[in-house]
């Protein structure tokens, strides 16, 4: 389901990234979810529409954050 808050992120995610991360996270997957609402438009049509959204939405934060240690950490 779609977020309209970072305060209603998951707890992996609210609990782990910095708040430039949690955002970047919400926004994409707030759109994956809706771009792949149609099970015919996922790679693996099984997967849930919140499993592909969450992928998409780590991919893009991956981007820009690399985790040391336990921390994530802005890329640059």
């Amino acid at each position: 389901m779609p977020y309209k808050r970072t305060s209603e992120l998951p707890k992996g995610v609210k609990d782990h990234l910095p708040a430039h991360a949690q955002e970047i996270w919400r926004e994409v997957f707030n759109k994956a979810w809706h771009e792949y609402a149609n099970p015919s438009k996922r790679d693996n049509p099984n997967d849930s529409q919140d499993e592909v959204a969450a992928k998409v939405a780590w991919s893009v934060v991956e981007k820009s954050y690399k985790k040391v240690g336990d921390k994530w950490v802005k890329r640059g």
